[in-house]
């Protein structure tokens, strides 16, 4: 993960331990972000999730959506890079 990705989860998901015992929330609530990972899973939509998180800006589950695609993104191609994985193709 880079710094500027460091950062930018920083903006969106709170880890902290007094907080839902340290289960990554969206910063500012106590809503866990695997919530909307579950909603997603189900078949529900983002607007789904919004109107039961109402608190929660869109654009804040956005930038949550896009960071994680990008962190896993560079985590597969660090991973495929790496010939002691044996992801080499």
């Amino acid at each position: 993960m880079t710094a500027e990705q460091k950062n930018a989860l920083a903006e969106i998901v709170t880890i902290d331990k007094e907080v839902m015992h340290g289960t990554p929330c969206f910063t500012g609530t106590r809503v866990p972000v695997q919530t909307l990972i579950d909603f997603l899973e189900t078949g529900d939509s983002i607007d789904d999730f919004l109107a039961t998180y109402p608190y929660i800006p869109r654009q804040q589950v956005i930038a949550f959506l896009e960071l994680s695609r990008d962190i896993t993104f560079d985590q597969i191609t660090c991973a495929s890079e790496t010939p002691a994985l044996g992801l080499l193709y």
